[in-house]
Order: C-alpha cells, then structure tokens, then sequence
C-alpha cells in the first residue's frame, strides 16, 4: 500500500463523489482510500471562495511511503491508593480529572453547579422570569463555562500539540464530529456541548471516577504547605493531591484559596461590550453575498492599535448567535456570547475589548483582592444602573459620537434593552479607546457601523494570576494545585484543557 499527500482547491459546495473524481484525476488511480488532514476556508477574494484541503490517499497503485505517526499522549497506568479532588468541571478541571482517573487515582470531581440538564433548565427559567439561580446559569453548572457557549476548539498557545490531539480524540470519543480534527476552525456549538460533556461524565465514571455537583469548597485545612482537607458544604474531603480548576468567576473561592496562603497577582486583562449585527450584513461584507453554499455563516477578528494606550480587538465571535446574560452572581450584570453548531441564528456578535493595566488605571499598586473587589463593583454598577438584567445598548455609530439611541432594535438578547450612555457606564480610558476602535472596524467592514454595541465583557480573561510553576503546583504548597483559566494562564476550551492534561501528567510522574 502506498500514500501521497495531496492539495486541493474544493468549491464551498462539493460533494464526496467529487473530491473523490478530483484525486482519481490528479493522482491517475482507481482503487484508494483517503483522509483529510487539513481543511481551511480561503476567502481572500470575494470571486473564488473554496476550500483549501490537504488529504492523505492510500492505494496500492502508488509507492510513496506511508507518513510518520503523530506521537500520542501516554497516560501510565498503575494501581494507586492516592487520592485527588479537582475542583471545577470545566476544560481544565475535567481533563484533569480523567487523566489522573486514567493514571489510577481515585479521582473525585467537585463542581459548584448542577449537572449539565438541570442547568439548562435553570438558565430558561432565569431568562423567562428573571429569577436567577446561583447553581444553574451560564458560569457555573457542568461543563463550566464554555457549555454555553460557541465551543471555539482553535488555540494560538504552543507546545500542546500532544494535548490537544488527545483532547480533540476524547471529544470525537464522546460524539463530537470528526471534522473537529482536521478544521482549521473547529468549534461544537453549545447544543452539540450539552450533550458532549454528559457522555465525558459518563466515561469517568465507568473509570471509577467520582462527581459531585451542586457541592461548594468553602474551606482548607492546611498544615506546613501541605493540604489535608477540603470543606464543601456537602461534607470533609480528604486527599494527597487537590487540583483548583475554577474558571474565571469564582470569586469567592478565590478569596478563600488567598486567606489560605495561595498567592495572586493582578495581570493585564480586558473590558468592553459585546456588539451585535444582522449575520447577512457580515456575510455580505467578508464574502460579497449574503449566503454561501457549504459554509455555515462569516466569522471575522479584529484589531486596532489606534489607541496607543490600550489594544482593542475582538473577543469570541460568535457567528449565527446569541447574546446571554452571562453572570455568575445575583445583582450583576455582564454580557456574553453563544451559539449553535449550525450558526444559523440571525444575529453574528463579538466582544468588542480594550486591554488595561489596572495599576495604570487606577495609578496605584493593586492588589489581586482589590482587583476582585474592582471588578465586583463594575458588575454590580451596571446592573444597578439598569435597574435589573435588562442589556444597556446603543448603537455603534451612537456609541462613536456619544448620543443615546432613540430607536430599539431587534436583538438576540433575552430579557430586554435599555438604551443608555454606555461609554460613560465602562471606565473613561476603555470607552475612548473602543471608540477609536470601532471607528476604525468600521473602515475595515463595510457597515460595521450600522451594528448595535451592549452590555458589559468583563470574562475575557482572569484578571489575577497565581503563583504556580510550571507544572502547576502553587507557591508555597505541596499538594495544591491550580490549573486553567482560573490560574491566570489560560483562556478558551483548548488552552485550558492542555493545561489540566499538563497539570495532572505532572502530578502522575512525580509520584
């Protein structure tokens, strides 16, 4: 049997039996098999939009050598008695989990929020009545975070190749399509999600894994750097080795693992609103018409460096999707995006963020509690300025020449719009240098201006960072460790789970 590796041009709209013709005729053989290895969108010019494939073809009519394996993850087994708790059943925390599962541990996962269904439930019934449920909304619940979200698989961190090949296979493993490995821009869609990390659930626990959710760690018990106990509010416990994985949004379990000793920082992070325009308008402008066969809706990524101050870019675009009401407590109020695997919604949004250096904000050493503190009260201020989970909204060109709106738009959004001064509502450096920014997105995208700009994006990042090494384990501690977005390090699906994997394959070749 022989292999070659082959380029090809495909339409948008191509069908197997095509690509199949396409390499009988370059290749000039009849009988083979194929793979496709790479597969990226080329829409430079709006006149030839294809596909831009690499497949790898066997037949025994060609000679080439078949190419070297890819390395794999190698997780060694061997039977334990230790014990470890991961805390949080996010990407970091439940790959994590299942490594350290895998490797023999008897892992016990912890998560603050319900299982993945129930939290459904309770994220429609806050939407319908506005009643909020601090264990089933868009932060906490299983899943963590990016559950509800577009389930963006793409990752710029380097040296996590192998990482990210075993994460990719777990996720086809448990129902994923296989497109996801070959896609230069992959993502899951949170429907495709919800039913993704229940079956994962399910395979730890045929590992002989446990989960525990709707369970709260609220305290340590700690003596000479070393991690005894943990206190949650369903009961004590006990383990070699506790894993903190908690996302980006718990605060109060961050202000808890500091008055234990755990040491963080404040780190550059990012603000702003999240921005909203008809899907046909972005199709349109990135591909010259308002549909394209075989592609399911135009994304875009943004940047301006017209503010020397801050960055502004675009943050999670979320073609075809929804604007949610992403807090994580009562009384806030923050804004994020979602959307299907189809991305057939209406609606395309994206953050749109400056980045800041609190210390120059504020002109004073901050520290990581005060940072918290900080963010706590721009959160709670934009929900009492809106008198509830109603969106502040403006348009962008309104944002631009600062005038309040005086039409409402049509919006994805759920519990409604309240037109407002929103650039006086986020700090007066971020807003002028989003107006600098948008006026020049708006150079960049035809009627990029003629969009809607809402609410406040305040979960791009961590805006703390703990003191660990490399392989985790924090400052100070023998047996506690913080992994993914959480610590500081991170930030989407793919970063975040390598960082468990790496967490967890550091702890299984030290013991």
């Amino acid at each position: 049997m022989g292999y070659k590796l082959i380029n090809l041009q495909m339409p948008t709209m191509y069908r197997e039996v095509y690509l199949k013709s396409r390499i009988r005729k370059m290749l000039g053989i009849n009988e083979f098999s194929w793979s496709i290895e790479n597969k990226a969108l080329d829409a430079r010019k709006k006149n030839h939009i294809h596909w831009q494939m690499r497949v790898l073809v066997n037949s025994p009519e060609l000679t080439g050598s078949e190419p070297e394996p890819k390395p794999e993850l190698h997780i060694p087994y061997k039977t334990r008695k230790e014990k470890a708790v991961v805390v949080g059943s996010g990407p970091a925390g439940f790959f994590a989990a299942f490594v350290l599962q895998k490797a023999g541990f008897q892992t016990t996962l912890i998560e603050r929020g319900s299982e993945v269904d129930r939290r459904t439930k309770g994220i429609e019934t806050f939407e319908k009545t506005g009643r909020f449920s601090p264990l089933s909304n868009y932060a906490f619940g299983e899943g963590g975070a990016g559950t509800f979200s577009d389930g963006k698989l793409t990752s710029r961190s380097k040296r996590i190749s192998l990482e990210k090949r075993f994460i990719l296979q777990t996720y086809v493993d448990a129902g994923a399509p296989e497109e996801i490995k070959y896609l230069t821009h992959p993502h899951l869609g949170s429907d495709r999600l919800r039913e993704i990390v229940k079956v994962l659930r399910h395979q730890f626990q045929e590992l002989g894994g446990t989960v525990l959710f709707e369970t709260l760690a609220q305290e340590l018990k700690v003596k000479q750097g070393r991690v005894q106990e943990m206190i949650t509010d369903k009961g004590d416990i006990e383990a070699d080795v506790f894993v903190f994985a908690i996302g980006h949004s718990a605060f109060e379990t961050y202000r808890m693992l500091m008055k234990n000793g755990v040491s963080f920082h404040t780190k550059n992070f990012a603000l702003g609103s999240r921005m909203e325009h008809p899907q046909t308008l972005i199709n349109k402008a990135q591909w010259g018409v308002p549909e394209l066969q075989g592609v399911k809706a135009a994304e875009y990524r943004l940047t301006s460096q017209t503010d020397k101050n801050h960055p502004v870019y675009t943050f999670c675009m979320c073609p075809g999707g929804t604007i949610v009401p992403a807090t994580a407590y009562e009384n806030q109020n923050i804004v994020n995006g979602m959307s299907l695997y189809q991305r057939d919604g209406k609606f395309a949004n994206a953050a749109c963020v400056a980045g800041l250096n609190l210390n120059e904000l504020l002109g004073r050493e901050i520290s990581a509690m005060e940072t918290l503190d900080w963010l706590e009260q721009l959160e709670s201020g934009f929900y009492q300025k809106a008198g509830g989970y109603a969106v502040p909204f403006c348009g962008i060109q309104d944002f631009i020449q600062k005038r309040i709106p005086t039409k409402q738009p049509e919006s994805s959004y759920p519990m409604g719009l309240l037109p407002a001064p929103l650039w006086e509502w986020l700090p007066q450096s971020v807003s002028n240098a989003m107006r600098n920014g948008l006026k020049d997105f708006s150079r960049k995208i035809k009627g990029f201006e003629k969009g809607n700009i809402m609410g406040l994006e305040s979960k791009t990042s961590a805006a703390i960072q703990v003191d660990r090494d490399e392989k985790g384990l924090c400052t100070g501690f023998e047996n506690l460790y913080m992994t993914g977005e959480g610590s500081g390090y991170t930030g989407g699906i793919i970063s975040s789970a390598a960082d468990g994997v790496k967490t967890a394959m550091g702890i299984v070749k030290s013991r």
